[in-house]
């Protein structure tokens, strides 16, 4: 009922020991309260934070480092909301924020999508009825598209320099309309582009071509809550799910060189299937010969019963969050 952004210190990496064990305690340098349930969050940059919330409204909160204090710097009430902005009751989940200052893009359970400028008042541009059926997450594609999905299992480009309020194009899981829970894009490929949703599948996409996933794998066994490329080794890929599991999935090497102990839990070899035109600078997560490019999978966190809810990665280092209510911090993901 009563919720909070928090920033928290996990301490300086200086701290480690000789055999790169850490050893200072993570702290809470500042919280503030926040209302409804925080949906999605992003910084903006070294000391904004964007929030989304379930009460529809979009938070800018700044962090102010030289006296450790939070405080709201804008507010965009009601950015997502049901019937109109004007009734008490009428806000709608804001499902997912994406960031690239100074643009930031929401959507929401209401199909709509907005795009705000950090410094501006009103949104710069909303696309009211996006989409019939409620947003789950959106991501930039580049700097002026962004792709979005749905609970009806599609995935949808839109480009943001057209007026029309069509999305450019549209993919879908072919049949079961799976709802999808997360998007998130290749850094270095734009093209190739991963999903996740209730099934608990991975869809790894190809949106230079046809409309359906390149590959479906075999993932968890609840819904997938959050996927995510290394953003620096992108051949490291990251889901996390309702039931209690994170993968992490390797397609850098060839499987069949290592040995085979590494793999605790969960199905310990994936084939991917595709033909792709160009094989010589073609991503192994495109790949068409399963005999030669396999993926290594591993469960960080083999014994984990409680949903893990959220993830994010950069360098060695991995954060996730749990229903357990704790943040967990692994500082040695390559080791």
């Amino acid at each position: 009922q009563d919720n909070r952004i928090s920033i928290w210190s996990a301490g300086d990496l200086g701290n480690a020991g000789f055999n790169g064990e850490y050893h200072g305690e993570p702290h809470l340098l500042c919280d503030i309260q926040h209302n409804g349930d925080v949906m999605d969050m992003q910084f903006l940059d070294q000391e904004r934070i964007v929030v989304a919330s379930s009460t529809g409204t979009v938070t800018i909160f700044r962090h102010h480092q030289n006296n450790q204090t939070l405080s709201a710097n804008h507010r965009w009430e009601k950015a997502h909301y049901h019937v109109d902005q004007d009734t008490s009751c009428g806000g709608a989940a804001c499902t997912g924020v994406v960031c690239s200052n100074p643009e930031i893009v929401t959507v929401g359970e209401d199909g709509r999508i907005n795009l705000f400028r950090a410094d501006q008042k009103d949104a710069v541009r909303t696309i009211d009825n996006a989409d019939s059926s409620t947003l789950h997450a959106v991501t930039f594609l580049r700097t002026t598209e962004i792709l979005t999905v749905n609970s009806i299992g599609q995935l949808k480009i839109w480009d943001l320099r057209q007026q029309r309020n069509e999305p450019s194009q549209i993919f879908s899981l072919a049949g079961d309309r799976v709802p999808l829970h997360c998007v998130d894009r290749h850094p270095n490929q734009q093209h190739i582009v991963a999903t996740g949703g209730q099934d608990g599948m991975l869809s790894i996409w190809d949106i230079r071509q046809g409309t359906m996933p390149v590959s479906l794998l075999n993932a968890h066994e609840a819904e997938m809550w959050e996927v995510h490329f290394h953003p620096s080794d992108p051949d490291h890929l990251f889901t996390c799910s309702e039931d209690g599991s994170l993968w992490h999935w390797d397609t850098s090497t060839n499987v069949s060189e290592k040995p085979s102990f590494l793999h605790q839990g969960g199905r310990s070899t994936a084939y991917l299937s595709h033909s792709t035109i160009n094989q010589s600078v073609v991503s192994a997560w495109l790949s068409n010969d399963p005999t030669k490019d396999r993926m290594e999978i591993t469960n960080l966190i083999p014994n984990q019963t409680l949903s893990v809810n959220s993830l994010d990665v950069l360098g060695p280092c991995l954060v996730y969050g749990t229903d357990a209510e704790a943040i967990y911090v692994n500082r040695q993901l390559f080791a």
